[in-house]
């Protein structure tokens, strides 16, 4: 049977120079790879892409220095997989070589979603001041996880398109 929800990914990171600078060139040289090894993981839904070049480094809505990636998977372990069990985990080993320590209470915030929504960036930011206070079926990360709701949404699906959104 499939689930009535779907896990929403929120991470944020604090850009150690501008993405244009020499510095950044292997994390952006490497940006068209990790999102199309993405968006062929099995368990991925959707992710957030704001231009022609498929990523989400334009939006900002944490300061002008601070790259957010955002998406949705079908269960914790299909992220978990791609996140920690597939090439992009050498990213994440290189976190420090592109990405300086930032001032947020959290870098990442998992929650639930009914299938077919589509999260906003205002409902991911919030999400991620709350997991700080303390992770809760409504804000949790991959140290503590929680289990999708029972039941159906309490509220109508809005149909999400599957693959990335522009």
């Amino acid at each position: 049977m499939t689930s009535a929800y779907r896990l929403a990914h929120f991470n944020v990171a604090r850009l150690r120079a501008p993405l244009t600078d020499p510095s950044m060139s292997e994390f952006t040289a490497g940006l068209e790879a990790m999102n199309a090894l993405a968006d062929a993981s099995p368990g991925f839904v959707w992710r957030l892409a704001d231009g022609p070049d498929g990523d989400a480094t334009t939006v900002r809505p944490l300061g002008p220095d601070v790259i957010v990636t955002m998406s949705v998977w079908d269960s914790v372990e299909s992220l978990r997989a791609y996140s920690y069990r597939s090439p992009h985990l050498d990213y994440v080993r290189r976190r420090r070589e592109w990405f300086r320590p930032h001032d947020f209470p959290a870098s990442l915030v998992l929650w639930w979603v009914p299938a077919g929504h589509v999260p906003t960036v205002e409902e991911a930011c919030a999400r991620l001041a709350s997991v700080a206070e303390c992770p809760s079926p409504q804000a949790f990360t991959f140290r503590q996880t929680f289990p999708p709701p029972e039941g159906r949404p309490a509220v109508p699906a809005v149909p999400a398109r599957e693959g990335r959104s522009a």
